[in-house]
């Protein structure tokens, strides 16, 4: 009797660690499937809460580079410092502007100022920059004209001037194609007996966003013989770089990137160009180039230093690249400084358009 009792424990007892291994291994088999199905119920539960968030600020991300661009595409409307109306009661020479539209080659409107020479001579087209409008230029036309006897035509730039035809500049892109578009007018102007009123050679004069359209078109249209360029950016995006640094000064250094990012999806027409000035200027042949800056537009200085040493050696180029003010800042010079300024403009275009 005792020994079969402790065999029967020996079985029982030898046979424990068995019977809980069994025991804990179903529970295994058990558990795993409901610890799996939690963690998935937690992942979804946080890729619901987060998921809402992260689309949240890529939208916000987006919408906000976009919105740099376009407000900074839409300079501020300001009026003309000047118009031909008030100025000619000072220059009988102003009182014969003339208010001239015409259409661009993608069927927008361009509109400018015009001052017609003498019959058969060259023409010149004066670009103001970013911010500003043809006001800008308005007395720089006036004396070229009347020290010349060249056409002269001062137009607005998409987006400025008083309630522009286009409301987004391109900051530089765009431009350039309706600087083509302001060549074929010129080229069509006739005189009073009908002949054509411009001759073979046009000069450009640009400043900053001006210049970039001087450059461009001097390397597309071989009729342009000499381009004034002062206070040139090195591209679109070093344009588009300090214009919203200006506008919205603070924290800069964000918001200029975010912009130039804002540009892919603002400009999908492909209007924004990021070709380099420096890559442009290199296909211009056989012309006279001078090129300006001065210490009141530093960002500008540097980059216009640099363009000399890219165009070809075929090309005729002077520098002036210490002025103080330069181009960018004139409007702001003394009488004194204006008059020098202009008087080289206008030494320039009648040596190198006369010949």
């Amino acid at each position: 009797m005792v020994t079969s009792m402790m065999a029967v424990s020996e079985v029982l007892f030898g046979c424990y660690p068995l019977a809980i291994l069994r025991i804990f291994t179903t529970q295994a088999f058990f558990f795993v499937p409901i610890a799996m199905a939690n963690s998935t119920r937690l992942f979804k539960s946080i890729t619901r809460l987060i998921l809402p968030v992260v689309l949240l600020i890529a939208v916000a991300f987006i919408a906000g580079s976009v919105y740099l661009v376009y407000s900074t595409a839409r300079p501020k409307r300001a009026q003309y410092l000047v118009t031909p109306d008030k100025y000619g009661q000072l220059s009988s020479r102003a009182a014969q502007v003339t208010d001239e539209t015409w259409t661009n080659r993608d069927g927008s409107s361009s509109r400018g100022w015009l001052l017609r020479g003498v019959e058969n001579a060259p023409a010149v087209i004066l670009y103001h920059k970013y911010g500003a409008d043809r006001s800008y230029v308005l007395n720089l036309g006036v004396k070229l004209n009347e020290s010349t006897n060249f056409t002269v035509l001062m137009p607005d730039q998409r987006a400025h001037g008083e309630k522009p035809a286009v409301d987004n500049s391109s900051f530089g892109g765009c431009e350039a194609e309706d600087a083509g578009s302001a060549l074929e007018f010129l080229r069509g102007l006739k005189s009073q007996s009908q002949n054509p009123l411009v001759g073979r050679n046009i000069g450009i004069y640009g400043v900053e966003l001006g210049a970039m359209v001087a450059v461009a078109t001097a390397a597309k249209d071989q009729g342009v013989k000499a381009i004034a360029v002062d206070s040139v950016p090195q591209d679109s995006d070093n344009l588009l770089r300090e214009s919203v640094g200006h506008r919205y000064p603070f924290a800069s250094s964000a918001t200029t990137k975010l912009a130039r990012l804002g540009t892919y999806l603002y400009y999908f027409d492909g209007c924004y160009k990021r070709e380099p000035v420096c890559d442009i200027a290199k296909s211009i042949d056989n012309k006279n180039i001078l090129l300006l800056a001065g210490v009141d537009a530093q960002e500008y200085q540097d980059s216009t230093s640099k363009l000399a040493k890219c165009f070809a050696a075929s090309n005729k180029v002077d520098s002036k690249l210490d002025l103080s003010p330069s181009g960018y800042s004139i409007i702001n010079a003394s009488m004194e400084q204006s008059e020098a300024y202009d008087q080289r403009l206008i030494d320039f275009f009648r040596d190198s358009l006369s010949r």
